[in-house]
Formats: C-alpha cells, structure tokens, sequence
C-alpha cells in the first residue's frame, strides 16, 4: 500500500474524506435534526498543533510497520510476529499518553 503498488487503501481514503466533507455541508445547510428533534450541531474545537504532531507521529508509525493498528492481533494470531512490535509501540505510546496527560493543554 505504502509503496503505490496498490490503490484500495488509497482509494478508500480519498472517498470518505470527500464524502464525510460533503456530508457536514449538507448537515449544516438543510439544518438536520435528530431523532430526539435537536438541532445537529458540530462541535466547536480549537485548533491545537498537538494534533498534526500526533498524526505525524501515528502516520510514520503506520508506514514504517506497513500495519494498520485495527487488525495487530489477527495479524498476530496470523503468524506474522514482526507485528509484535507495532502492538508494543501502541501500548508504549498509549501508556506515554496516559502518564504525560496531566501535562498536556486541553
């Protein structure tokens, strides 16, 4: 996948991030309600560059293990031990995260 060799994950992100982005217009625009009869309303976030740094972090991670975090175990459980080592940079950054969290802005 990382090496262009194959388009599916590629073409699975490049439709559902146009799709999703298409999807909050018209939300917005038509004013959707719920099932409950609320307003939908899309949460106000304040940009924090801690999110680009992660998502670099998490990207590099991917393409370095060429595993995607969602199936490590059936991999696991497949055979292919070098996964081992992508779960256990999971669990080291989900435990760093867990330490440092009190340190980190909101």
């Amino acid at each position: 996948m990382f090496r262009f060799e194959s388009f599916h994950m590629f073409g699975i992100f490049m439709t559902a991030v146009p799709i999703g982005a298409l999807s909050l217009f018209i939300i917005r625009k038509m004013k959707m309600k719920t099932f409950e009869g609320d307003l939908i309303k899309m949460p106000e976030k304040k940009y924090h560059h801690g999110i680009i740094i992660g998502g670099l972090i998490f990207g590099c991670g991917w393409v370095l293990t060429g595993a995607c975090p969602g199936p490590l175990y059936a991999q696991i459980g497949s055979g292919y031990s070098v996964t081992v080592v992508t779960l256990l940079s999971a669990i080291i950054g989900t435990w760093s995260f867990g330490r440092f969290q009190k340190y980190l802005p909101d």
